[in-house]
């Protein structure tokens, strides 16, 4: 009897042990992104892609298991975002962070961050300087000046536009992209003849009276940001049912206008709408195959993969990346460090984290939509190869801080 007691007495001294060593392989990541709100759709394609990549990839998890703690930012107010971030930290005591949808959202949190002294894997936002404003950030998603300023030159230069209208939601991001676009516009000879804020970020405006005015000033082309979803439909239908093209002025913008996940649902209106962007579904590459095809196996044929997915899918390979080469112990400095110059494969192409900036390097490709078959597609009609933010290389303004 004694023996047996002696026996039970080590087994129960044991399980603590391994128990303790089952939750040493987990690594906890607190995810902020919207789930709901007007943004809840585009949140939940980062939330998918970031799904996409653990099930495609399990095998390059183990031995270890990530855990997702998700908390809703809800609008891109800031406030609650900025509480998600503190309850993520204090109460769940997460090892990494990542998300963010709204530039606002992580600007707000940045300090937070800062204080809790996490990684953080920003998987969208896009406003340039955020990743200076706290030295945890690490962004795989892009910086408005990637597209901007890509297509500034590129209106300049292949487009042969010599007049520009630019219209924005007026919001960080919004008027971060008219400026990277303006700069270089004008700098390969172009002029910006009006600059037109088009509402916030939050609700649909009725962009008539805006783009009215920019067809009043004859520009040779539209440049517009505004966030994708719900607010890029609106403008391209605007655009068409105020004949804008026929009045020979052609809307180009970064890649938001023509969101995958809205451009069936533009029309015709659509058709000739030229962009620059990181990111579409029409991307041909083996890994944007794969990762079409996985999309549309687990969500169905008729869901459709955006760049906010790209972000979340690359977000968590960057993530598990950290995971194996610290062997799941996570310690922020040596985090970094391993994220610094790391690079992927990803659906987009090839990706780099600058060492420098902590930003994100990666092709930029200039599209335009086409009817094919029936459907809107975007046809790639320029590359620019291994694009960094120019924001930070040219140390513009806040991003010289």
């Amino acid at each position: 009897m004694r023996r047996l007691v002696e026996l039970l007495t080590a087994a129960s001294l044991l399980v603590p042990a391994a128990a303790g060593q089952v939750q040493a392989q987990e690594v906890k990541v607190g995810v902020v992104l919207a789930y709901t709100g007007v943004g809840a759709e585009l949140g939940q394609q980062v939330d998918r892609g970031m799904e996409i990549y653990l099930k495609l990839n399990a095998d390059k998890i183990k031995p270890y298991t990530i855990k997702l703690i998700k908390r809703d930012e809800k609008d891109p107010a800031g406030a609650n975002t900025k509480i998600a971030v503190q309850e993520l930290l204090a109460q769940e005591n997460v090892d990494i962070l990542a998300g963010w949808n709204y530039s606002p959202n992580a600007i707000a949190s940045a300090q937070v961050v800062t204080a809790g002294k996490k990684p953080a894997v920003i998987m969208n936002a896009g406003t340039a300087h955020i990743t200076n404003m706290s030295p945890y950030f690490v962004r795989v998603s892009f910086s408005m000046w990637h597209a901007g300023y890509a297509l500034g030159q590129a209106a300049a230069q292949q487009l042969k536009a010599k007049t520009a209208v630019v219209g924005y939601s007026d919001y960080p991001p919004g008027k971060d992209s008219i400026a990277a676009f303006k700069r270089a516009f004008e700098a390969g000879g172009g002029k910006v003849i009006d600059e037109i804020p088009m509402g916030g970020a939050g609700t649909v405006p009725d962009f008539t009276p805006f783009l009215q005015r920019a067809k009043d000033k004859k520009p040779d082309v539209l440049y517009v940001f505004v966030p994708a979803g719900d607010h890029s439909t609106a403008v391209v239908k605007t655009y068409g049912a105020l004949g804008m093209r026929e009045a020979g002025i052609k809307l180009i913008g970064p890649g938001d206008i023509t969101d995958d996940t809205k451009l069936q649902a533009m029309g015709q209106a659509a058709v000739g709408l030229v962009t620059m962007h990181h990111y579409h579904a029409d991307l041909d590459n083996p890994e944007n195959k794969r990762f079409v095809a996985a999309w549309k196996k687990e969500y169905g044929e008729s869901s459709t993969p955006n760049f906010f997915a790209v972000g979340g899918y690359d977000g968590m390979a960057a993530i598990v990346h950290v995971v194996q080469a610290l062997k799941g112990k996570i310690d922020s400095d040596k985090a970094l460090e391993a994220l610094k110059g790391w690079k992927f494969d990803s659906p987009r192409g090839p990706i780099m984290i600058d060492p420098a900036t902590r930003d994100i390097v990666m092709n930029e490709y200039l599209s335009e939509v086409i009817l094919k078959d029936g459907r809107l597609h975007q046809k790639v009609i320029g590359k620019i190869e291994n694009v960094k933010d120019v924001c930070k290389e040219q140390k513009i303004g806040p991003c010289a801080n």
